[in-house]
């Protein structure tokens, strides 16, 4: 599917495994409401062969049952940092903590922004984050859970703008105070 990223110096010293081909990593944060919407569509997808390996969840707050891949509500920073490095695809919910964690480690990822209309969120700066990254081009971006598919298949061949290690939030602020200031 993707291929093997290169260590960086600081995944060397943590002593971290990386870019799993065979590994894909989704998590939906630690809002307190549901994703319930992601959830089903990787669901559908690994089901349908589209998404093939292992795949974690850290689901959150959403009440959906995965059926054919594994999920944990929470887990911890090491153990969650961890897993996106050592995932070769990480998708996840648009919000700056993944998006900056992401970049800084080097993984390759999909966006999917919660939505305020599908009661996923308290409003919808998910879809304003998003649009940064795509914009930037720190990573790829599903509007909708039902872009994943194609999404995945650009993700092959993506390569994502470099930004400095510990930079990505700093950036996002700046063009957040740029764009709302």
């Amino acid at each position: 599917m993707v291929g093997r990223a290169k260590k960086t110096t600081w995944q060397r010293h943590q002593g971290i495994a990386v870019a799993n081909n065979n590994f894909v990593f989704v998590s939906v944060g630690t809002h307190p409401q549901q994703f319930n919407r992601l959830l089903e569509e990787i669901d559908r997808l690994v089901q349908a062969g589209k998404i093939s390996g292992r795949v974690l969840c850290q689901s959150g707050h959403s009440d959906y049952s995965t059926k054919y891949f594994e999920s944990k509500k929470f887990m911890g920073i090491e153990e969650f940092g961890k897993n996106v490095i050592a995932a070769g695809i990480f998708i996840t919910h648009a919000g700056e903590g993944n998006i900056g964690l992401a970049k800084n480690s080097g993984a390759k990822f999909i966006c999917v922004p919660r939505r305020k209309e599908f009661g996923e969120h308290t409003n919808d700066h998910q879809l304003e984050l998003a649009k940064v990254v795509e914009e930037m081009g720190l990573g790829l971006v599903a509007w909708n859970p039902g872009d994943l598919e194609s999404r995945l298949a650009q993700l092959k061949g993506f390569r994502a703008a470099d930004v400095p290690r510990g930079r990505i939030n700093g950036i996002l602020d700046e063009y957040f105070a740029k764009a709302f200031g």
